[in-house]
């Protein structure tokens, strides 16, 4: 058994090999995310970002990033989170049914002009990919970030960021750096 000191340097080095190990092609997906998102916020659309436990929290911390600011001075930008409303949450699972707590709420606040963000390690979630064919049907511009698979969401999406590994931990932890680095680029491209 290796000590905890050891154990810490197994998951960073593995942590660490999961983002190095990211294809010129993701990359590009995740610049064209990027992009994409951009020209959505300047032509008054946003971002909408969803997903269950870890991944509704990550949702959570990119709206923020969006909505504050992570490396400039600048204007707030237009994005949102489906995880923050409870009593929402609760009425639509009571309602209609856990499945449908994202498809519900993105009949209501989803366009064509937005940019609908799902986030699931596995990508096989039943109510992430009914927000995303809620989001088909409003016409926003559809992105997964997943695992190395995709699982369902990839043939549901127009770009799919899935990370090159199948452990929930590290794909979660390039779930947000994906996330910051879009951010960061995001920022600059809408203002400079």
């Amino acid at each position: 058994m290796s000590s905890p000191a050891e154990e810490i340097r197994r998951q960073l080095e593995e942590s660490a090999r999961v983002k190095q190990s990211f294809s010129g092609e993701l990359i590009g997906r995740i610049a064209q995310f990027a992009e994409k998102s951009a020209a959505a916020l300047r032509g008054g659309g946003k971002l909408v970002f969803f997903g269950n436990g870890g991944s509704a929290a990550d949702a959570l911390h990119l709206a923020a990033e969006l909505i504050v600011r992570l490396r400039m001075e600048r204007p707030g930008l237009a994005a949102l989170a489906l995880t923050t409303n409870p009593s929402v949450l609760t009425a639509a699972g009571n309602d209609y049914g856990f499945e449908r707590i994202f498809s519900r709420q993105i009949e209501s606040l989803v366009g064509r002009q937005d940019i609908l963000v799902a986030l699931s390690t596995s990508g096989n979630s039943p109510n992430v990919i009914r927000g995303v064919e809620a989001g088909r049907i409003r016409g926003a511009y559809l992105v997964a970030f997943t695992g190395e698979t995709g699982g369902q969401l990839a043939s549901k999406v127009e770009l799919l960021l899935n990370v090159p590994s199948q452990d929930a931990q590290r794909i979660q932890e390039c779930h947000i750096s994906i996330g910051h680095i879009a951010c960061s680029l995001i920022e600059r491209l809408v203002c400079g």
